[in-house]
């Protein structure tokens, strides 16, 4: 990885006309850019279009870019939002110089076109310090590419301005504070797991702690924490890290993911050993990650004294604070929400409208949506008892832990998302 302290670079190429700003991301219209990379498909080669797009994207807040190809040329899109926005169709004949183009920029082997392979952007042919995974892999109509921006290193996000709900924030702030033991952040890919937990090491970032974090790749860089980046090529994993790590009087370790029983095991003896961990798991729900521990082959007295906190999380896009409109709820709507029908006249609740300001989606920007489970002895007696993952969030709901979909219909109620948000994230596979 590139230096973080090297002068920037310069972007390569300088845009021919200025797009215009929306809301406080800069939104990008989509139709504008649209324009604007279709008027210079045929006016400058490869290389000044690839840069315009990555800039573009980076402008908008994507996550990803996809290169799909197909049989009538090369097909790009955006993810914005965790939704993909098509963007620009290039023609079969520029499809490889676009390709070849990225792949040169990824250190990636552009004469071999038959396996998978894996690159690397850096900084210093971007804007500021901003990095990009690239991942290629073959189909039958050519070389697909997705390259995964990643986030900015200068921008933090509290805990506050997550999503958290005011008495969740707190549980999870007097959890952070806790002396030793483990918090973990579970959900499925792309749903804010390390954000969160970044947030949380932030709030421990003081010069009398020593802090390190084990990550694949390194997504931001913290001054004053010991980043390291494993490398599954030279076989330097994550239990391998953390093992080197606990030698190295560490207050604090964050671990970016816990993909195996080994890493776990390690992981919870050092969260039993006077150690604040921090991680992330691939669970459906806060409960599910006690299933998972077992699963993993560690004791139940282990699990129930090393978990301090497991945060479950979901990423649910807002509606568009430029376009929006108010309505009450029907009947259907009332019910759902817990409300009595006679009050919808007195309840109002928003949707956005779709427009160019919001790529017609009538969504800007996301918000988390949480569900806080704390390990406390009752809790832990039900771990120690081998109780059922879903017995234990019966009892954790029983003691007023908001679930989910609670939190996702507050936030119904508050006007930041809609019912239609609720059911594509949270209740699809009802």
């Amino acid at each position: 990885m590139s230096d973080p302290d090297s002068p920037q670079a310069p972007f390569p190429f300088s845009t021919p006309k200025v797009v215009e700003d929306h809301g406080p991301r800069g939104e990008v219209r989509q139709r504008a850019l649209q324009e604007e990379l279709r008027s210079l498909i045929d006016v400058v080669g490869p290389g000044p279009l690839v840069d315009l797009l990555l800039e573009r994207a980076f402008d908008l807040g994507a996550t990803d870019i996809h290169f799909d190809p197909r049989e009538d040329g090369l097909y790009i899109r955006l993810r914005v939002d965790g939704i993909l926005h098509d963007i620009l169709q290039l023609s079969p004949t520029t499809t490889p110089q676009v390709i070849s183009r990225l792949k040169l920029m990824a250190g990636m082997d552009i004469t071999e076109r038959r396996y998978a392979q894996d690159g690397h952007i850096s900084n210093a042919v971007l804007k500021g310090r901003r990095d990009i995974r690239v991942g290629g892999c073959p189909t039958i109509h050519g070389e697909r590419l997705v390259l995964r921006l990643m986030p900015d290193t200068g921008v933090y996000t509290s805990l506050d301005d997550l999503g958290f709900e005011a008495e969740q924030a707190s549980l999870v702030k007097k959890f952070v504070g806790a002396p030793y033991g483990m918090m973990l952040s579970v959900g499925p890919v792309g749903s804010g797991k390390s954000t969160t937990m970044y947030s949380c090491l932030e709030l421990l970032n003081e010069p009398g702690r020593s802090l390190v974090t084990i990550e694949d790749p390194v997504e931001r860089r913290l001054t004053g924490v010991n980043q390291i980046q494993i490398e599954p090529k030279i076989n330097f994993n994550f239990a391998d890290a953390l093992r080197g790590a606990l030698r190295q009087d560490p207050d604090v370790i964050m671990v970016g993911e816990i993909r195996d029983p080994e890493t776990a095991h390690i992981a919870v003896r050092a969260g039993l050993t006077g150690i604040r961990v921090l991680s992330t798991l691939h669970a459906n729900e806060t409960t599910a990650t006690i299933d998972v521990f077992r699963d993993f082959g560690i004791p139940p007295m282990f699990i129930a004294d090393s978990l301090n906190c497991v945060i479950s999380q979901r990423l649910l896009r807002k509606i568009c604070s430029h376009s929006n409109e108010t309505y009450h709820p029907d009947e259907a709507t009332c019910h759902f929400l817990g409300i009595d029908p006679a009050r919808a006249g007195e309840v109002n609740l928003r949707k956005g409208i779709p427009s160019d300001a919001n790529f017609h989606t009538g969504y800007a920007g996301r918000t988390g949506v949480f569900e806080v489970l704390p390990v406390d002895a009752e809790t832990r007696e039900a771990i120690l008892h081998n109780r059922a993952g879903k017995e234990i969030q019966r009892l954790a709901m029983e003691r007023g832990m908001m679930t989910l979909e609670q939190a996702g219909k507050k936030k119904v109620l508050d006007g930041v998302t809609s019912i239609e948000e609720i059911h594509r994230v949270l209740l699809f596979s009802a």
